[in-house]
Parts: C-alpha cells; structure tokens; sequence
C-alpha cells in the first residue's frame, strides 16, 4: 500500500481506503463478514476509513468504531460526516453549531472515540451562514476532538466561499474534501481541482467505481447479477447510470484492463490517482476478497497511452464557455 498527504497537510493515508455507505449488517452473518472486511483492510496497509452519521442510522459508526477499538489509536485514520437528518426536530439536521456539536459528540460516543481524524460536512446548509458553520468546525479542532475538517459535495462557489471565510477570520484551515469522483463523473476537473490544488486541500472521491458500473459486473444486454446493488438499491443511483452509452464504454474499458492484467476496477481506481492531488480513494467493499482486488491499484502506474486511449473512450467535454 502507497500513502500520500492529505493535500499539503501532513496527515498521510493510505491510497486506497475503506467506506462504510453500503456496509451490510442485516443479520449475523453480514456483521462478520463485514468484520473481516475491516481486518484485511489493516492487512492490507489501509489506514483510512470513512463514516457517517447517517449510515444505518448511526449503527455503522456503532459497528465500526467496535472493530477499530481492537487496533491501536495510531494505527488508523477515522472520518464521519454531519448534515442529513438524525431525528425530527427542528434542530436535527444541517449545519447549525447546534447540530454539529451535538451530532459529533455522538459520534465520538458511537465510535467510542475521543477524536475523530477527519469530519465532513456531507452537505451544504443554505439555511446556515457559512461563517457559523465554519467557526464551528474551527472551535472544534481547538478543542481536540477532530483534527482535520472539511466539505462534501460543494459547489465551486460554496467551497471557495468557504475558503475566504477561513482566511479571513484565521480560522483553522479547511483540509480536504470528499467529491463523488470517477470515469463518468467528472465535474470536479472542472473547477473544484484547481481550487483544491491552488490551496493546498487534499481530495478523497467517493463512489470512486460509479455505484459498480466500473467493475464490469453489469454487461450491455445482460440482465442484472442477482443480488447487486441495481436489484435492491432504493434511491436506483445505479439504475441510472446504466445506460446504453455508458455500457458501451465499459465494454471498450474492459479491453484495456484485460490487456494490462488488471481487473476493470483495479484500471479505474488507477486512473483516479494518475492525478497527484488526489489523496485517496474510498472504496466500498462488502467482503474482504473485493478489498483485496480494489488495493492493487495502490502504486499502479498507468502507461501515457493507456491514459490516452482511456481519454478517447470516455470522451470527456469539459463545461466551457466562450465569450467574445
């Protein structure tokens, strides 16, 4: 396992890192697995794992924070994330001081924790000022229980927003950002990059293999795997990605790992971290086996002509307007 810096911070993680958004913990036999998963991710030289509050109605910061509490503090990188709704009050949701400082502590009491490495707003709150939500999160890397903050899914504007409110009013620095990131989603390239690397955040996509389009498991004119997400996911996030567009792609994509020797994922998760500022990827992972695929391609270097070739496939326009 390679690490890299979290942005210009000196935090390093682990390239590859482990999520917890579709952790199953149904019935016994999940949770075990699930428990095996997180131990052969420490086999494997992973030290960076994501949560949030939101996940399974806290019980998988519960469950986590159980099976990390058997390593040693030092050993690993933490995150949970605040913004969607944990109850039915008023109060109970977004990024009110309220909430943030109420939701952490129930975190850290979930995660039996006394500190968390990384929290994330999960969302933007446009019922909160910037400032109040930034002021908080500052308040509490002064008091010790997190050490590195950041953003979730923030636009170009809001994030510089933010940005400005941090160095204006000295607060502790913003230090990463968690973006949905991969092959067929690629906003980010379009500006929130540049922002990222012109002051130094560190950036850890999500959904880094498009919701499992990007693992070759679903085939233009085959029907769906029993059992996989596209067969149970509610919101259908997957659903909508599969498109004919898109699976012609992953044909085509397919060609490339087979010619590497790589798993299709393995080549994805690649292409993500071809790009230095990238700190790591969060990957999800329902057995220890997927893991294990996923954390080759930590160190993989891809062959300019691959990336090229890859560039071709995917034919990314990005938003452009021209004046004059």
């Amino acid at each position: 396992m390679q690490y890299r810096n979290l942005g210009k911070w000196g935090l390093k993680v682990s390239e590859i890192a482990l999520g917890s958004w579709v952790t199953d913990l149904k019935d016994a036999a999940a949770v075990s697995r699930a428990k095996e998963t997180v131990n052969a991710a420490f086999d494997l030289g992973v030290n960076f794992f994501d949560c949030a509050d939101g996940y399974s109605g806290g019980e998988a910061e519960r469950f986590l924070g159980k099976i990390l509490g058997e390593h040693a503090r030092n050993e690993y990188i933490v995150s949970s994330k605040v913004f969607f709704p944990m109850g039915k009050g008023a109060n109970d949701w977004g990024l009110s001081r309220k909430h943030i400082i109420e939701q952490l502590d129930k975190t850290l009491k979930n995660m039996k924790l006394d500190y968390l490495d990384l929290y994330f707003c999960h969302r933007f709150d446009p019922t909160t000022p910037i400032e109040e939500t930034m002021q908080t999160l500052s308040d509490m890397v002064a008091a010790g229980k997190i050490l590195y903050y950041g953003v979730s899914e923030w636009s170009p504007v809001q994030l510089t927003e933010a940005l400005a409110v941090v160095k204006e009013n000295r607060l502790r620095p913003l230090s990463v950002i968690q973006p949905q990131y991969n092959m067929v989603d690629r906003y980010i390239e379009d500006e929130i990059l540049g922002i990222c690397e012109k002051n130094g955040v560190g950036i850890v996509p999500f959904s880094p293999l498009a919701q499992g389009l990007l693992t070759g498991k679903y085939r233009k004119g085959m029907p769906l795997p029993e059992g996989s997400r596209a067969t149970w996911q509610a919101d259908k996030q997957i659903n909508r990605l599969l498109t004919d567009e898109n699976l012609g792609k992953v044909e085509k994509l397919l060609s490339v790992a087979e010619r590497l020797g790589v798993p299709l994922s393995v080549l994805a998760l690649a292409w993500i971290l071809r790009k230095k500022h990238i700190s790591s990827v969060i990957t999800g992972a329902s057995k220890p086996e997927q893991l294990r695929a996923n954390a080759e391609a930590s160190g993989l270097i891809l062959p300019e002509d691959v990336i090229e070739e890859i560039e071709n496939i995917l034919d990314y326009q990005p938003f452009e307007r021209r004046i004059g």
